[in-house]
């Protein structure tokens, strides 16, 4: 069962976070944010969580301030990434190399902390990027994955309307580091359908795995 932490950000304010830790550990954390729709608890990040830490990591996720609070508008970058940079930073007191991760909006922000404020992550995974906006016809600006020297995993779905395959492989193509798998069948929750004969668990199991082999 996942230890639960309280975690201290701006000036004094606090969010939960969960962390699970493996029976043996390679040594290397993974932070694992949620997306904009749901936290910590949704099924999706529990699952993923647990399944991230069999493959040896020792994985936390947490509770963006505007989740914490009950409230379902995400709030503005700044706040976003204060939050996201002190569960890094106590993920951090740990273990020494940590992975940013996260799904959709979680895994942007960690790019930002990264690529805008040069937090030195071991590596970035993001579970489905949001690189179109909803609702919007342009991708998002994606410079800052740019400043990123460490190696960078995109896994999206073959049906995923956000992170759409025929833009996510041109972008990973064009940075140093970055790599991107294609779930079959996946949209942007990395739901399948039915006719595929796969379960959620199957899929999360896979994104695990696919994790775990790329990191090494």
């Amino acid at each position: 069962m996942a230890r639960r932490l309280v975690i201290k950000w701006g000036s004094g304010e606090k969010v939960t976070a969960r962390l699970s830790v493996p029976k043996s550990s390679n040594g290397v954390g993974l932070l694992l944010a949620h997306g904009a729709g749901a936290g910590q608890d949704h099924v999706f990040m529990v699952t993923l969580r647990e399944a991230l830490a069999g493959r040896g990591y020792t994985a936390m996720t947490f509770n963006y301030a505007y989740t914490e609070a009950g409230r379902k508008a995400p709030d503005r970058l700044p706040k976003l990434l204060a939050v996201h940079l002190a569960a890094a930073d106590r993920l951090r007191t740990y273990c020494d190399d940590v992975i940013l991760g996260g799904k959709s909006m979680g895994g942007r922000v960690g790019s930002h902390l990264a690529g805008d404020e040069g937090w030195a992550a071991t590596g970035l995974v993001y579970f489905g990027y949001p690189l179109v906006p909803l609702g919007k016809p342009e991708p998002r600006d994606t410079s800052h994955l740019h400043n990123i020297d460490t190696p960078q995993l995109f896994l999206t779905g073959s049906r995923d309307r956000l992170g759409p395959p025929d833009l996510i492989v041109p972008l990973a193509v064009r940075l140093p580091r970055a790599h991107a798998e294609i779930i079959e069948g996946g949209d942007h929750s990395f739901k399948v359908p039915k006719k595929m004969g796969r379960s959620q668990d199957e899929v999360i199991a896979e994104l695990a795995a696919t994790t775990a082999d790329w990191f090494g």
